[in-house]
Formats: structure tokens, C-alpha cells, sequence
């Protein structure tokens, strides 16, 4: 079955956690995970983020997972809310926001294909996990108001 209609069969106790990084234009940084067997989410959009390593909270894991997956250092980060990603991992993912302004290609990406910034209007036409796109949306909505 394919991920976007699967449901994990049991919530799992396991957290991570996921960045919505704006620059300075309004866009979003957003990650292309790599087309592999055994990913959650394969050759979908996604944030950067990733999962708590033993007894890290979710802010030591998106520190951590920033600096891994793209050498990334995002001074202002702050917690928004939590979505469970029922149809993949099945984990509980802590969402974060801060903002970084640079060039994304000359980021050292160490995971997945490449990273890119995307107006929140163009987002519609990218395959994106559902979870990912309700925490997306729920930043752009409060964003707005």
C-alpha cells in the first residue's frame, strides 16, 4: 500500500521533530528525501527534521538533525505544536520555526537530493507527507493572522 494512504498500525511512542525555515521572501526550505526502500516517505517534500536520538527532547533533535542533514544553524527557534504522522512513522513530530536567509545549494546536504525554498503558493503541486502539509499549513494560517 502506498504510504500516502497507509495508517502506522499502532502510534508509536518515539518523537521527532521538523523545521519550518522562512527566509526573509516568505518561502519555505523544503527537503527532497531520497526514492529509497525502508524511508518514511520516500521521493516526497518534506521538512528537515528527523527523529529523537534515546532520551533527546524534540529542540536537541532538530538542533542536532539541522547541523546533520545540512550543516544548518538557525538561531531562532521556537516550538509550535506536535502531529502525529498516522500514515507513515507513526511517531509523534514536534514542529519548530525560524528563519535563515542563503543560498540552499551551497548547503553541505547530507541527506536526500537536494533542498529548496518554495513560495507557499507553489506548494499545492509538490508531493508532500500529509502530516508535513497540516503543519505547513498550520504555520502558514498563524503566520497570516
Amino acid at each position: 500500500m502506498h504510504p500516502d494512504t497507509s495508517v502506522a498500525p499502532e502510534p508509536s511512542t518515539s518523537r521527532g521533530a521538523v523545521a519550518v525555515i522562512a527566509d526573509r521572501r516568505g518561502e519555505l526550505l523544503l527537503h527532497l528525501r531520497d526514492d529509497i526502500v525502508g524511508i518514511a516517505w520516500p521521493d516526497h517534500w518534506s521538512l528537515l527534521g528527523g527523529g529523537a536520538d534515546g532520551d533527546e527532547t524534540p529542540a536537541e533533535a532538530i538542533i542536532r538533525e539541522l547541523q546533520e542533514e545540512a550543516g544548518l544553524v538557525v538561531s531562532d527557534l521556537a516550538e509550535l505544536f506536535e502531529i502525529r504522522d498516522v500514515h507513515g512513522s507513526g511517531q509523534i513530530i514536534t514542529f519548530f520555526s525560524g528563519t535563515w536567509d542563503g543560498d540552499e545549494s551551497q548547503l553541505p546536504l547530507s541527506e536526500g537530493v537536494k533542498l529548496q525554498f518554495f513560495a507557499p503558493e507553489h506548494l499545492s503541486i509538490l508531493t508532500i507527507p500529509p502530516f508535513i502539509r497540516e503543519g505547513i499549513n498550520r504555520y502558514l494560517a498563524a503566520r497570516s493572522a
